[in-house]
């Protein structure tokens, strides 16, 4: 049958084991689900998730192997070079990124470009490192503030990020110096995926914020994405939290800004029991599971977190129509037991359900996320263009 509304749900950073290539990553052995359901004495309490078939695709401490005849499970390889937010997500739309994006995680920026930065932004630039948003702000937020100075650092993402206080800097004036960030490193030497605004409140070291008014500079997809071809052809490409920002808007109809995993969810279940969306593509990124939880290798927050979510997967699955289908996947791993604080190359789960389905069962594992672009431009009977990847997983639509 013809599904009229397709919901992607992307549980940033979720992954589950080993990619093909891992070792090539220097992941061997990460497994982010498995290791986190590990860290609970009786394992993970997600019943909502267990139904749905994730049981199958691996050993997770909490779930079981049963029959789920509304759902197919199944884990997907990535094929694109490289292990970060962008690359899976763009991957998921049909694009194959070859050259991985460039990041500055061991060495911090060049001194060439924090120095073009002052001049430009006329703010002196302070950390110039990789780290924690919330441990920089306690290093560095009281001299922000006293110096009028811009907080700048990195992560294991191709990212350029710009730290100021909302009150004293301001919001327009640290957007401002963003913006003039986005523009020099789009330079080859310079260049990153995104620069992201991250404004925070608070008097002092220990009572410093980050705040939702984060906003992302990005840059557009290296090539036309199934949602474009959605968008072309008249369909509702619907974007809940950060999706907007990771396709620099291509192919976005209507996006929605979120707060929080809890929000991104609420918000979601509010479009499915809504009448403005009624055909095309909801795709929506929750994004503390890897900010929060993965970053910060903290096993036992992101594991309450997935059960959080697990709870509130009810009430969207209560409210999804016959004609409706869910999938529910990840962009990249970032095992929280694993050494450092950088993404981890693993495989992803995919869940995919409706009501409709009668066959449900366990798949072979696929070797691209591209197979989910694919298969929902199939469902809508659209062609993919030449340059795009992915084929349909036919067990789904035929």
């Amino acid at each position: 049958m013809q599904y009229k509304r397709i919901f992607l749900i992307v549980m940033d950073s979720l992954g589950i084991g080993d990619a093909l290539d891992a070792k090539k990553f220097n992941d061997e052995g990460t497994n982010t689900f498995k290791h986190i359901s590990e860290k609970f004495e009786n394992g993970l309490n997600i019943p909502n998730l267990n139904a749905l078939g994730i049981g199958d695709l691996d050993e997770i401490k909490g779930s079981t192997i049963i029959e789920h005849p509304n759902s197919f499970s199944v884990r997907l390889n990535e094929k694109s070079n490289g292990k970060d937010t962008m690359t899976g997500h763009w991957e998921m739309m049909g694009i194959y990124t070859t050259k991985p994006f460039q990041t500055f995680t061991d060495t911090g920026f060049p001194q060439e470009l924090i120095d073009e930065l002052e001049k430009e932004t006329g703010h002196k630039l302070i950390g110039n490192k990789a780290a924690s948003g919330t441990e920089i702000l306690k290093e560095l937020g009281e001299e922000s503030i006293k110096t009028n100075s811009l907080i700048i650092y990195t992560s294991s993402d191709s990212v350029l990020q710009l730290c100021g206080h909302e009150e004293y800097m301001g919001l327009n004036e640290l957007y401002r110096c963003c913006e003039i960030a986005r523009k020099l490193t789009m330079k080859p030497e310079w260049f990153v995926g995104r620069v992201i605004a991250r404004p925070f409140i608070g008097t002092n070291k220990d009572n410093f914020k980050r705040t939702s008014n984060r906003h992302d500079y990005t840059i557009s997809p290296s090539g036309i994405t199934a949602m474009d071809i959605l968008k072309n052809n008249g369909y509702d490409v619907s974007c809940v939290g950060k999706i907007n920002d990771i396709f620099n808007g291509a192919g976005v109809t209507k996006t929605v800004h979120t707060i929080s995993n809890e929000d991104g969810m609420n918000k979601t279940i509010e479009i499915a029991k809504g009448n403005e969306f009624t055909k095309g593509l909801c795709f929506v990124n929750l994004v503390e599971f890897d900010s929060e939880y993965g970053h910060r290798r903290n096993p036992i927050g992101y594991g309450k977190a997935i059960e959080e979510f697990d709870v509130q997967l009810k009430d969207l699955l209560n409210v999804l129509k016959e004609d409706d289908l869910l999938m529910i996947t990840a962009d990249h791993g970032n095992d929280p037991t694993y050494i450092g604080t950088d993404h981890t190359r693993e495989k992803v789960f995919l869940l995919i359900y409706s009501k409709s389905i009668t066959n449900g069962k366990k798949l072979n594992d696929r070797y691209s996320f591209s197979d989910i672009g694919a298969t929902i431009l199939k469902n809508f009977n659209l062609r993919k263009e030449n340059s795009m990847i992915g084929e349909a997983i036919t067990e789904v639509i035929d």
